[in-house]
Order: C-alpha cells, then structure tokens, then sequence
C-alpha cells in the first residue's frame, strides 16, 4: 500500500512573512493546477494536508482541491511547530484549524499532519488533543531521530494505533530506512530529492506500507532565504551554517523532482489516507501508544 500525501501552507506562511509575490503566487498555482491535472490522468486520489488560514486566506485553493476529489486533512492553523506550543495553546490552533477547514469545504476533517512531524516524547499529549478534536487519522509520526527530536521510541513504521483515554487514533507513521546507521525517510520530502530515484523505487517496492508526501516547494524553484527570515519562519536564533544547511536541504533535487515524481506515478498504485482506511486490517494493527 503506498498512500500519496502533500502539505498545503506556501501560500498563507509565504505571504505571512512578506515573502509571496505575485510570479511566485502564479508559480504555486501552476504548479498545483499542473499536480491535480497529472493525478486526474492516472485516477489518483490523495490526502492534502491544509493549514487551516489557507481557508481563511485562500479559500480557492482548498476548494479547488476538494472539487478534484481528494482529501482534506488538517496541517494546523497557522503552520507552527507542535512542539513550540504549551498544551493550550495546540488545542485552540487545532480546534481553529479544523473549523477554518470545515467552513471552507462543508466537510468534517479527520485527518492530520503536524508541521514538521513535530510531535514526540516530550509532547505525545498532543495525540490527546487530536481526538478531543474529532480527529481520526493522524500522519504525524517521524519514527526515528530528526531536526525536531522525532519519535524514536515510537516502534515499527507500520500503521499502528494511539490509544488515547478511550479514543482510538489510526496512525499512519512515515516509512524509514537506515542509511550508513542513520534511520532515513527515503519516501517524501527532502530525502525523495536528495536519493537516486532508482534506489527510493527499490526500497517502496519491497515494503507492503508507505507513505510518501511533498509539498509545492518540492516542485518550484530554488528560493534564497536571508538568516532574518529563516528566523521569522523558524521561530529560533539561526548561525550563518545552520542557514546554509536548511537551504541546502530546502532546495537541492528541485530540479529533477518533477521528473521522479512523474515516473514514481507510472510506477507505483497510490491512495489517500481515507482511502488506505477502509483497506487495513485495523483488528491486527498494533497499538504503539497509551495514553
């Protein structure tokens, strides 16, 4: 099973920070209108993961995604690391964001992506607020070390099941795998850019799960950050390396993502996260969390 998931916020955190002119709008748009157009060629359906002020800021982008037929997930409200967040604080962005969702495409919301995949040990609580707020899927897991600490201790990067005080969370862990000792998620993202494609193919195709996910920026061209706005997006002191390295991880591969993601379309079956719901045999799936 290989579930196809993107995260939606260029367009609000750009503008936001005073960073989205009108080319590189226009750029975003083309690029969406050229994504949705290659799933309807191969009858894909996948799971978009909002920001709950794209609904509010730009409505007819969540729409026009809805009106293609994929899902809308929640991606949190204004695009700020969980871990960031005292307990308060998450609930209110999560019960806004899901509302702002819900008011733009007269739909509920069930499912989640934490920016960053920024939830962990040390703020597993989170899990709690999800289901208080009618959240039934969740894709939030980095079940290895990361940037923002991750889920090590999580288990298998398998879906599992958060079981959380009598409310039930189906977890759908990102798919990693160990590069030189270092556990990596080869399927999406940063790592998708980086690896040949040959060898991100190889290792989907030997796995029953995974579960790939891109955003926009993934696909457009290389944009240059100054230290202060990496700060402003960030949300933390910056040196002049740690600039050089998140650029680097930012933008290297853009210029052949579009190609492998193509191919990786004509290669692999994907399905969105609601879709991958009714296919587990959730009776036999593990439960990874108590709370």
């Amino acid at each position: 099973m290989n579930i196809l998931t993107f995260d939606i916020e260029e367009w609000y955190v750009w503008e936001s920070l005073g960073l989205f002119s009108s080319s590189e709008r226009k750029e975003h748009d083309q690029m969406l209108d050229r994504l949705l157009n290659i799933l309807d060629s191969k009858n894909v359906k996948a799971t978009f993961f909002c920001v709950g002020m794209m609904a509010v800021r730009f409505p007819e982008i969540v729409k026009k995604i809805k009106e293609r037929g994929h899902e809308i997930g929640c991606h949190s409200n204004v695009h700020t690391w969980l871990n960031k967040m005292t307990r308060q604080e998450c609930f209110e962005d999560t019960r806004q964001a899901i509302d702002n969702l819900q008011q733009c495409i007269g739909e509920k919301v069930v499912s989640y992506r934490a920016p960053a995949f920024s939830v962990g040990e040390q703020n597993s609580w989170a899990f709690e607020i999800l289901a208080e707020n009618g959240i039934e899927r969740d894709s939030s897991v980095f079940p290895a070390l990361s940037e923002l600490g991750g889920f090590p201790s999580f288990g298998a990067d398998i879906p599992s099941l958060i079981s959380c005080g009598g409310r039930t969370i189906k977890e759908y862990p990102i798919a990693m795998t160990s590069v030189a000792g270092k556990k990596i998620a080869f399927s999406g993202g940063g790592y998708f850019r980086f690896l040949p494609y040959w060898y991100s193919l190889k290792l989907m195709k030997k796995r029953n799960y995974n579960t790939c996910y891109f955003h926009m920026s993934d696909f457009v061209k290389e944009r240059r950050f100054t230290r202060q706005e990496y700060e402003s997006y960030f949300k933390e002191k910056t040196s002049l390396l740690s600039t050089y390295i998140r650029f680097a991880k930012t933008n290297l591969g853009k210029r052949s993502s579009w190609k492998k993601f193509e191919k990786l379309l004509g290669e692999l079956e994907f399905v969105s996260l609601a879709d991958a719901d009714s296919q587990i045999d959730w009776s036999s799936a593990p439960t990874a969390i108590k709370l």
